[in-house]
């Protein structure tokens, strides 16, 4: 059968301590960073422009945390014999663009001021592929790579509203559980929309990729489509011809003001009432997160929640929720034991610059069925825990201070921001990265109590800046005496096959997105050791990124370091690739 992410923990918890180290021990894995930086040199913005992808596998991570040479980089391109790999290699320019009927409008090298920005990658349930998000603001792109080759299967551009400005953007996409579908945030486009996923058999191969306009789930208030979503063809690296269509209309997709509640999706529309449990005032997607019964959590930039059913055309809303009640801005979620936990972090806009955030959901997700009547702000869901420092902003009324003026320099900030979380493969605790203050909360996912806070600055993870250093320091940019080192700014983040690790991208010191609360000093991904249990850990290695190439300025790092030295690498996002024998496949 197939070891899929989801259902792994699953596995493990079942097996005896003998028969899991032995599943454990055929699980090699490779761990892939997302560099939003630019690829090219002399580009005038951050992250519009090519990005650097890099991948190490599991073996020369060993060899390095046994005090070996650093692990290198995995190539992506049949040219070079090691990473990082360029975006604009993975997907070359030469290719094609298509819209619905297969009319040409040029090709991706006409639109390469607009294709950069890799945000994240997300392995499918198989470990066989993974979406590549491609955040350049009004690109729109969201690729398919193939794990084992490296290259680049399908590549889209969704659609384009007039419900913001910049009009389109994939901040990130995430599969079902199943694997049949990748569901994409259109952030700037402020839809939900859908890629239908064919398989050959249950070799998880895929044949066909499908961007589905009719499924799509508009969020926002008076819909206007300025333009449907593309494909692209032609052939990638290897020379191998990329698959995709675009298929139905968005005249049958889900573009309504109101929700089946009779509310406005957001806030102010002209045909229905506000949300009881707080105005949803910009409903830019976030962090789609899926379900093992195929519920779709999206969360929102300026608060509030709605639950989609993923598997109807058009997408249904099964649940939905005021900002008041579920507090934005989250990107960070993770099932167990038949709940969704969902982070709430600070506004990734200025105005997050004096935010303090640091929330943590849990949702039954069983509770939603498609058919029940619906319901604002129910099923209520459980707040696992609300910093008491946490400004009232994105939602938020149960605190005292309306903004925090702290900064984020280690050395003075009080500010928190909750981004990333994980489950450990046991399923046992949840862990959720703030990336201001350089620490993990850690979460019973029974009990639901908070059972450990531990640091990514020192050696133990218990002693913060008073003790021996952890990895970030030694790997910390040198070129800039007055910014601070050891400074990790966790983000994203990801959890080895065996359980002994989480791999978490550290940001660099010229951070493309959300500057205000993500400045770090050691770019790259970091290799944090889950110690106790799973109860604790520590930053014990550094797989350090580099990127000089990139030129952009720095500009102000608002509450930060104007940083004068050449580094620009900014690692978003980390995720695991099982690799073990083929590709997560298990006897």
């Amino acid at each position: 059968m197939f070891i899929t992410r989801s259902l792994l923990p699953l596995l493990l918890a079942i097996l005896s301590g003998r028969d899991k180290a032995q599943v454990s021990a055929g699980l090699s894995y490779e761990v892939w960073g997302s560099d939003q930086s630019n690829s090219v040199r002399d580009v005038a913005s951050p992250g519009v422009q090519g990005s650097f992808l890099w991948i190490w596998d599991s073996a020369s991570i060993k060899h390095q945390l046994e005090g070996g040479q650093d692990a290198v980089p995995l190539s992506c391109t049949p040219n070079e014999e090691t990473g990082p790999c360029n975006l604009l290699d993975i997907f070359p320019d030469s290719l094609t663009q298509y819209d619905q009927d297969g009319n040409v409008l040029g090709t991706l090298g006409d639109l390469t001021d607009k294709f950069g920005r890799l945000h994240g990658v997300i392995a499918d349930p198989y470990n066989r592929y993974v979406t590549a998000n491609i955040f350049t603001p009004s690109g729109g792109y969201v690729g398919v790579i193939d794990t084992e080759t490296k290259g680049a299967i399908g590549l889209f551009r969704v659609g384009a509203t007039s419900a913001n400005g910049v009009q389109r953007s994939v901040h990130m996409s995430i599969w079902t559980e199943d694997g049949s579908a990748i569901i994409v945030a259109n952030l700037h486009g402020k839809m939900i929309e859908r890629i239908n996923v064919e398989r050959n058999g249950n070799k998880g191969d895929i044949v066909n990729l499908q961007f589905d306009q009719s499924a799509s789930v508009y969020l926002g208030k008076n819909f206007n489509l300025i333009e449907g979503a593309t494909y692209f063809g032609g052939e990638n690296a290897f020379g191998n011809e990329l698959i995709g269509e675009v298929i139905g209309s968005y005249d049958d997709a889900d573009t309504d003001d109101l929700t089946p509640a009779g509310v406005c999706k957001e806030g102010g529309c002209n045909s229905g009432s506000d949300n009881q449990g707080g105005v949803r005032t910009n409903n830019v997607p976030i962090c789609p997160i899926t379900s093992l019964s195929n519920n779709g959590y999206i969360t929102m930039g300026s608060g509030g929640l709605f639950v989609l059913k993923l598997d109807q055309t058009p997408m249904a809303i099964i649940g939905e929720y005021g900002n008041a009640v579920v507090n934005g801005a989250g990107c960070g979620g993770a099932e167990a034991n038949g709940r969704m936990f969902l982070n709430g972090g600070a506004s990734a806009s200025g105005a997050g610059a004096t935010q303090s955030t640091f929330t943590l959901y849990a949702f039954k997700d069983a509770r939603y069925q498609l058919g029940a009547a619906p319901v604002q702000n129910l099923p209520s869901p459980i707040q696992v825990f609300k910093d008491p420092t946490n400004t009232n902003t994105i939602g938020n009324v149960d605190n005292v201070a309306s903004e925090n003026n702290s900064g984020q320099l280690p050395s003075s900030t009080t500010r928190r921001d909750s981004h990333g979380a994980e489950i450990t493969v046991d399923g046992k605790y949840i862990h959720v990265a703030d990336r201001i203050q350089n620490v993990m909360e850690v979460f019973d996912t029974v009990s639901l109590e908070r059972v450990n806070t531990y640091d990514l600055v020192s050696l133990t993870g218990k002693t913060g800046r008073a003790g021996p250093a952890a990895a970030c320091l030694a790997s910390s940019v040198l070129d800039d005496a007055e910014l601070q080192r050891n400074d990790p700014a966790p983000d994203l983040f990801d959890v080895t096959p065996d359980g002994k690790y989480l791999m978490v991208a550290l940001r660099g010191p010229k951070p493309v997105s959300v500057s205000h609360a993500a400045q770090g000093s050691c770019p790259g991904v970091g290799i944090v050791e889950i110690t106790e249990d799973g109860k604790a850990g520590k930053l014990v290695g550094v797989l350090r990124s580099s990127n000089t190439l990139d030129t952009v300025p720095v500009g102000t790092i608002t509450g930060g370091h104007d940083y004068v030295g050449a580094e620009r690498s900014d690692v978003h996002g980390a995720i695991v690739v099982t690799r073990g024998r083929e590709n997560g496949q298990s006897d």
